[in-house]
């Protein structure tokens, strides 16, 4: 029976970077995903290409591509499917066929997905009847229209089985979900189609897809069973070994840390998920529900289930939109009452801003090692000896916020005893993005494929 192993190396931009390498080198895969982007993500991406056209997509892509050229002649069977392109796919795409041909690899075909970038076309769109409306308070997007950023639609699977079809050996994507960096590849080699009879199959994969896009979050990490034994500093990375009908296991490279159980799996199955019931994608939705999990091996799980509880009409849209200044800034706070004294010298650093004129759109003050990190879910047993003051502010003001950061080093001698920690200097002011989700219909958005 003809099985398909899928490794993915990394999680989010800024993951590990030998994650990929090791993978790839002892995971025995046919492909390796990586993936990059987060919301957050694509509005930095977006400022990144307004200020260069040739910026705009997730750089460390390049630098573990290059690391991957010895897997990839020892293994020219391997391919690769990344959303590394973030807002910038081709200049991506373009860099990585250079890396490619520098390592004696120019044979290797490197494909594009996009499409998903809708900001040219926002105006086209409200002209046309897309509000794309806030998804939580019903608000159009018009009303902000001035300040936003980026706007890029989710696509799914179907461009990237278009893009291997097209013999890609490296699929360079925009924005698409998650899981189906996942799904694209187990759809092309089992010859699924998107209609209603492999809507079954598509949610197995998307399950498989939402395990191991986190990387080593499903492998040990974050679980709340991990410690020394669990030896997270050589946690391996997920690999779904996926069959012709949906069903596969999960595990890692033999030899690595970390751990593939009933609880990391569960753990990473509920991470992200509103409805159980119901994940949507831009290829499903699948009903987690009908997941079933079990201990096949060690650090292996078999997983069946995960069906199909129907198919959208729509595309979710992530926008990303200037929404002011903010900055937060920390002190060490040491001694007896060290928590009482860190959250009275936050609210001390306020009342001065206040009276010189200045209050703010948002505000708080933590005391970081009493319990303010989960308020009301872990507390304090006791009086910790020391804690780290932290207040934030976010403004529209950029002069206000300025103005805050020159609030902490006073607090050193005008504060109370104990008062330390001064010496990273002022703290920076960020510009803030928000988010704003909506959706679009999918007849709005064409997603195109090409091979550079």
């Amino acid at each position: 029976m003809k099985r398909v192993r899928i490794g993915n190396g990394c999680g989010f931009w800024g993951d590990n970077l030998d994650a990929p390498v090791e993978l790839a080198a002892a995971g025995n895969l046919d492909y390796l995903t990586l993936e990059y982007l987060a919301e957050l993500t694509m509005s930095i991406l977006a400022v990144q290409k307004a200020k260069d056209p040739a910026a705009g997509f997730a750089t460390d892509f390049i630098d573990v591509l290059s690391r991957l050229a010895p897997v990839l002649k020892a293994q020219p069977q391997l391919k690769i499917v990344t959303n590394a392109g973030g807002m910038n796919p081709h200049a991506c795409a373009r860099q990585a066929k250079q890396v490619l041909a520098a390592a004696g690899l120019a044979d290797k075909r490197v494909a594009v997905v996009s499409g998903d970038d809708l900001l040219p076309r926002l105006d086209a769109l409200f002209g046309a009847g897309h509000p794309l409306n806030h998804l939580d308070s019903g608000a159009p997007l018009t009303q902000i229209r001035d300040v936003v950023v980026s706007a890029n639609a989710y696509l799914g699977a179907r461009p990237i089985v278009e893009a291997l079809k097209l013999g890609a050996d490296v699929v360079v994507t925009g924005r698409v979900a998650d899981a189906s960096l996942t799904v694209g590849p187990a759809a092309f080699e089992f010859g699924w189609e998107f209609g209603t009879s492999a809507l079954d199959r598509l949610a197995a994969a998307t399950v498989a897809g939402h395990l191991i896009e986190c990387g080593a979050q499903v492998t040990g990490g974050l679980w709340i069973g991990a410690d020394d034994a669990t030896r997270l500093g050589s946690v391996g990375y997920p690999i779904a070994e996926l069959s012709a009908d949906g069903a596969f296991t999960l595990s890692k490279p033999a030899g690595t840390g970390g751990a593939v159980n009933l609880e990391t799996v569960s753990e990473q199955l509920l991470y992200e998920v509103a409805d159980p019931a119901r994940y949507f994608t831009p290829d499903v939705v699948a009903d987690f529900t009908t997941v079933a999990l079990a201990q096949q091996a060690p650090d292996v799980v078999r997983v069946t289930g995960g069906t199909a509880n129907g198919l959208t009409d729509t595309y979710k849209v992530s926008v990303a939109y200037r929404d002011g200044f903010m900055s937060a800034g920390t002190l060490v706070i040491a001694g007896p009452g060290a928590a009482a004294k860190a959250r009275r010298s936050g609210a001390i650093l306020l009342e001065k801003l206040k009276r010189s004129g200045l209050t703010y759109a948002e505000t708080r003050v933590e005391a970081l090692g009493a319990g303010d990190c989960v308020p009301g879910v872990v507390g304090a047993t006791g009086d910790p000896p020391e804690v780290v003051l932290r207040v934030a502010v976010r403004d529209p003001r950029r002069a206000a916020v300025e103005r805050f950061t020159k609030e902490f080093a006073p607090l050193v001698t005008s504060g109370f005893p104990g008062t330390t920690g001064y010496t990273t200097g002022r703290p920076p002011v960020r510009e803030v993005f928000a988010y704003w989700p909506a959706l679009v219909a999918k007849s709005a958005v064409t997603p195109s494929v090409e091979v550079v």
